[in-house]
């Protein structure tokens, strides 16, 4: 990759910056001040030094954040604050994308990253990656619920209808004072609106909704509303062996 990119990409500033960096002639590949920002590196058998030291780049970036309500699931937008507004510049550097999508309105585990491979493999229905969820919902939910949920349910996008892939419903909690249910929803696929669009299938209305887990990794429960942090190497195997 270029010099340039590299060392933008590692903290040290915009292209414009890191030429004048350059400029300096601080900047060393192999023992050797380079000045050029376009000559081509190896990151993984290269040196690159500046001001003598050593850089420690990093092609792909992983991240687990707590999404609160109100925020977007997307890389940009002209009207709401998106997932990567709460992100520190210099995490922001390598251009991480969220991996699918929560509601503006569902809280929970979202990871961001920038390894677009990872992201197809978490996202692909054919790899049956397990999504849990945690919702309120107004209504009472039944063991008949539990049973349509395992069947699938018939779904309509864009006029043309489909059946859902096998999901679980776990029951924590009914409460016939408030008519409302606490539940857990475990499914593999994340259509637009999936698990308020089931629920309202069996005529129950979801009022708060969470993501728990991806695959082995859960949601980290000491990570505030709003907050994040890079995934241990232990979380980034988890997810690539989901």
């Amino acid at each position: 990759m270029r010099l340039d990119k590299l060392l933008a990409h590692s903290g040290l500033g915009t292209r414009k910056e890191v030429k004048k960096l350059l400029k300096k002639k601080i900047v060393e590949v192999n023992d050797e001040i380079i000045v050029d920002p376009k000559i081509h590196v190896d990151p993984e058998t290269d040196t690159v030094t500046v001001g003598g030291e050593i850089i420690d780049y990093q092609e792909f970036v992983y991240f687990m954040l707590n999404k609160p309500q109100g925020v977007i699931s997307a890389t940009e937008d002209h009207v709401h604050e998106t997932v990567l507004d709460l992100l520190e510049p210099q995490d922001s550097l390598q251009e991480p994308h969220p991996v699918g999508r929560l509601d503006i309105d569902t809280e929970g585990l979202l990871v961001l990253t920038n390894d677009g491979k990872l992201t197809h493999r978490l996202l692909s229905p054919k790899h049956h990656v397990n999504k849990k969820y945690f919702a309120e919902v107004e209504g009472l939910v039944t063991e008949e619920d539990v049973k349509t949920f395992k069947e699938g349910i018939t779904l309509t996008d864009d006029h043309e209808s489909f059946l859902t892939m096998p999901a679980e419903l776990i029951i924590l909690e009914t409460d016939e004072a408030s008519g409302t249910s606490r539940v857990e929803v475990i499914i593999q696929e994340g259509k637009f609106h999936q698990v308020k669009r089931m629920m309202a299938a069996v005529g129950k209305t979801v009022i708060y909704l969470k993501r728990l887990s991806m695959g082995d990794l859960k949601l980290d429960p000491q990570l505030e509303l709003g907050s994040y942090r890079p995934l241990t190497d232990k979380e980034i195997d988890m997810l690539r062996n989901s």
